[in-house]
């Protein structure tokens, strides 16, 4: 039985701002790693190694997801780090006006346990990751680049789609491509 390793998200195209942000990061001297501009985007739920017959069954969840949901726009905004500035794992871009993320999250969450996937120990975030912290020399200029960044509108974006993502490995990064794509309407 084939598997890949997968993922339920919201895509979110590469924007000026978020170029700015990163190459603002990598100017600090600190270690992370970036996540690629055209690798961005808001995850809804981390299933990991998924085997392929399952697909359709994880479409149809995500159907019945967003079946009540109409399109609708969030802001990206504000950043901020995981779990906290003295131990500086992910650097993140925040969402506003998430609820409708939550409630999408939310239902895949509780459908896609029928499938055998575990239930998410932690309340969902609506979050962008930017960085991964290998560790953080130059920890206070980091900091400083992030607090910069505290309160910036980034982007507004209007959300009518979700997408089932296949993430391979590589020694360069992952490689993201879309197996399903789910409108919202």
């Amino acid at each position: 039985m084939q598997k890949f390793r997968g993922f339920i998200a919201i895509d979110i195209k590469s924007f000026p701002k978020l170029i700015e942000f990163e190459n603002e990061i990598k100017k600090t001297g600190a270690n992370v790693k970036l996540v690629e501009p055209k690798n961005i985007h808001l995850t809804l739920k981390f299933l990991g190694d998924t085997d392929e017959i399952l697909i359709e069954n994880i479409e149809k969840i995500m159907k019945d997801s967003v079946e009540d949901i109409k399109p609708f726009e969030i802001c990206l905004k504000g950043a901020g780090v995981f779990p906290n500035e003295k131990y500086i794992k992910v650097v993140w871009i925040g969402i506003e006006n998430g609820e409708k993320i939550g409630r999408i999250a939310k239902n895949i969450d509780e459908n896609i346990s029928n499938l055998g996937f575990l239930r998410d120990r932690r309340e969902f975030s609506a979050h962008l990751t930017i960085a991964r912290v290998k560790n953080v020399n130059n920890k206070q200029a980091l900091i400083d680049i992030i607090n910069k960044y505290r309160d910036v509108e980034f982007l507004k974006i209007n959300v009518d789609t979700i997408k089932l993502k296949k993430s391979t490995l590589t020694p360069k990064g992952p490689i993201y491509s879309t197996l399903k794509e789910v409108k919202i309407q």
